[in-house]
């Protein structure tokens, strides 16, 4: 089974676990946002790491992760 995600990433039941890759890789979407949490630049990503991805790809993981979390719920413990 295979869905898309977005126009760069996609979650597909025969690549990497099912789970979210960049289109035509098995680039994992968690990998990037490691990167770019770590501080890591789009550009630095890309040459040095990534060179199969562009920025417009980069800035969908963006994209995806916000989705993600803003539809969680949280519960405050006192």
């Amino acid at each position: 089974m295979r869905i898309e995600i977005n126009e760069y990433i996609i979650v597909d039941s025969e690549i990497c676990h099912g789970k979210p890759v960049f289109k035509n890789t098995r680039i994992m979407v968690w990998q990037v946002l490691e990167l770019l949490g770590s501080g890591i630049a789009i550009e630095e990503i890309i040459k040095d790491y990534f060179p199969q991805l562009n920025k417009e790809a980069i800035l969908s993981v963006l994209n995806y992760a916000s989705k993600l979390v803003e539809d969680e719920k949280y519960v405050l413990f006192q």
